[in-house]
């Protein structure tokens, strides 16, 4: 759904609009926090037997510290035999959950990332057993990264990077008491690891419980599609959000906007299903948004869709998502 009539919606329904951000070039005007959350206020399964940390009104603005995925058994001096002694129950420790008060199942919430912060340093792991060519690549090997004030990294001598910090997961509870892991993506959102949920992104993730429940964590300072090794540039983070709860509007999976781009999202065990999901997603959004047929919507995919791996390592789910350029569905 295109976002002003996102916004329309929140309206009608006693919703706080988001504040846009505007282009890097011009200072930005950034909310002010209603609350703030740190690195410590932690769990790393999805369940709704997770009591909230925090509740909030629709609208209003968390700072939301995380810690890297780890949960600080590595840090900036360690090295590859670091890795062999990792424990991998605080894996993934997520900030939240956070309550969304009058936030019922078959609701949405939109969350804005107003603002992301990124740590001082991050680390790039292949670890045994783990990744895309896991069969190839059998020994651990790791590298850390100064990030401090940096908007690159140098990876190797005519080799740099791009700093473009995301979170890896953010999502809601399930409808479940069972304590899921939070290594797949699924429809509650979780371990997406989609390097385009960017700073000025607005999330849209479909509520499963009373409350939504919303936690945030494993933020990645660079990461490729794919995510192939397994691991990006794992970092502690701080990030600003707005949420706002939508009423009168559902969806299946997590979709996402910004400027540019209108997104759609779907896991699945292969590739080829996920694809297909991410593909009737968009005809789905395309037929209820802009009046388009089946046809005539199948067909826009097939001219203006992008079809992109998010990533491949985080068994047993894969997530593949759907894009449209704005330039093409317009912006209003």
């Amino acid at each position: 759904m295109k976002k002003l009539k996102w916004f329309l919606l929140a309206a009608i329904f006693g919703c706080t609009a988001t504040v846009e951000n505007v282009p890097d070039s011009s200072e930005k005007i950034l909310p002010e926090p209603d609350y703030k959350l740190t690195s410590d206020q932690t769990h790393n399964k999805f369940s709704r037997s997770i009591e909230p940390i925090l509740k909030i009104n629709s609208g209003e603005i968390v700072e939301i510290s995380t810690e890297e995925a780890t949960d600080g058994q590595l840090e900036m001096s360690s090295d590859t035999s670091d890795l062999m002694s990792l424990s991998f129950d605080p894996i993934h420790p997520l900030t939240g959950p956070i309550h969304i008060n009058d936030a019922q199942p078959g609701d949405v919430i939109a969350v804005t990332l107003h603002k992301i912060e990124i740590g001082t340093w991050g680390w790039t792991a292949i670890l045994p057993g783990f990744g895309f060519l896991a069969d190839e690549f059998t020994e651990p090997y790791l590298r850390t990264w100064e990030l401090n004030g940096k908007n690159r990294v140098t990876f190797s001598d005519g080799i740099s990077i791009p700093l473009k910090p995301f979170p890896g997961v953010l999502g809601v509870a399930p409808d479940t008491d069972s304590l899921l892991s939070t290594i797949p993506p699924r429809a509650n959102g979780g371990n997406m690891d989609d390097p385009n949920i960017v700073e000025g992104t607005t999330v849209y993730l479909p509520v499963f419980v009373e409350g939504a429940r919303f936690s945030i964590g494993d933020a990645h300072a660079a990461q490729g599609l794919g995510e192939v090794c397994g691991t990006a540039i794992e970092a502690p983070m701080k990030f600003l959000v707005e949420i706002n709860l939508l009423k009168g509007s559902s969806i299946q999976e997590p979709q996402y906007e910004n400027d540019d781009v209108y997104a759609v999202t779907a896991f699945a065990t292969t590739l080829d299903e996920a694809a297909k999901k991410a593909t009737r997603y968009m005809i789905e959004h395309l037929t209820k948004n802009y009046g388009l047929s089946r046809n005539d919507a199948y067909m826009l995919c097939s001219l203006a869709g992008d079809l992109k791996i998010a990533e491949v390592v985080d068994v047993p789910h894969m997530l593949v998502t759907m894009s449209i350029d704005k330039k093409v569905i317009g912006n209003d």
